[in-house]
């Protein structure tokens, strides 16, 4: 955790800088996933080009907040907790950036089953399903980090295991319906790319719940089992 008092108050209003602009950022990110999510249900084509065109904000803010951790660290030499957040912030905003990144590819996903023939539609119940426990995934992981939670940050990785079941149920369902009735192979195939990237968005917000427990306990806790995450934890 950073330290209480500095002798510099700007210092201090820089590390909260920080810590601001990455809940801000991952506000953006939250709401492209629900766009995404909502334009694959109602083929909305404004909000699914809306989608596409506001991921660039999101890499414009990745790219700010680059600069502002290299002229802290540049400017103060950080160490111990204030390093650490620092570190915690430029791992947090990269696997930001790459969820808008995947609720981009939702999106462009939702153009092409939408351009289709949506005579088919199969899983979707499950896809939103899956939709749903992603977000809550990503809000538990922000929430983890602007109250330092670490009880929160160990429930998203406990979450990510329903994900990945969730992922893996509608990869054998979609196998299934491709074998039993080849037209559907394409959308079903599109459907899947959707599944794969909310998976990979919950591994995502995994990623920043642990940097979270980095950054409170100063334990690196990646790839480890979910016992031992909770032993270091506690």
């Amino acid at each position: 955790m950073t330290n209480d008092h500095h002798t510099s108050k700007q210092y201090d209003a820089e590390l909260e800088a920080l810590r601001s602009r990455v809940l801000q950022m991952g506000g953006l990110v939250e709401q492209q996933m629900l766009r995404a999510i909502d334009a694959l249900a109602s083929c909305n084509r404004s909000l699914i080009d809306q989608i596409i065109d506001d991921d660039q904000k999101v890499n414009a803010l990745e790219v700010e907040m680059d600069e502002m951790c290299s002229h802290v660290i540049a400017r103060r030499q950080p160490t111990a907790g204030d390093l650490r957040l620092i570190m915690a912030v430029m791992k947090t905003i990269t696997d930001l950036e790459r969820i808008g990144d995947e609720a981009e590819k939702i999106a462009r996903m939702a153009k092409l089953i939408c351009e289709g023939d949506r005579l088919h539609t199969p899983r979707f119940t499950e896809i939103r399903r899956m939709g749903d426990l992603a977000v809550n995934m990503l809000r538990a992981a922000l929430d983890s980090f602007a109250r330092l939670d670490t009880a929160t940050a160990t429930r998203v990785s406990r979450d990510d295991i329903q994900l990945d079941d969730e992922f893996r149920s509608i990869l054998r369902q979609l196998i299934t319906f491709m074998m039993e009735d080849p037209r559907t192979i394409s959308f079903s195939l599109e459907i899947l790319f959707v599944a794969k990237a909310l998976e990979r968005i919950g591994d995502h917000a995994k990623n920043i719940g642990e940097y979270v427990i980095y950054l409170v306990k100063g334990k690196d806790v990646r790839h480890t089992s979910m016992d031992q995450l909770e032993r270091e934890t506690k």
